[in-house]
């Protein structure tokens, strides 16, 4: 079965736009091995993590910001299909 990716946003920080970028990113590379990308509004203030399943893979409070696109797709190939080329995008 696909993986879920879940993206929770703080609303009232105006991370929105933020969310949807990247669920627009993961779904134009990760089309074929995802089954979805929710995007969650959070309750508590200042969130920002995305989930593969229920398994958490970034946290802004944790890592201390939020992830280049590059960075994401690379945890989520990594998690998701670890053969999947992503070209320029890929690890050097």
């Amino acid at each position: 079965m696909k993986p879920t990716i879940s993206i929770q946003y703080c609303p009232k920080c105006n991370w929105m736009l933020r969310a949807a970028y990247f669920a627009q990113e993961i779904l134009s590379t990760f089309s074929d091995d995802v089954h979805s990308v929710n995007l969650q509004p959070s309750e508590n203030s200042g969130k920002f993590s995305i989930c593969i399943n229920d398994e958490e893979i970034y946290d802004r409070k944790i890592e201390g910001g939020f992830p280049e696109i590059k960075e994401l797709k690379q945890r989520l190939r990594d998690s998701i299909n670890p053969n999947k080329n992503l070209g320029h995008s890929d690890k050097k």
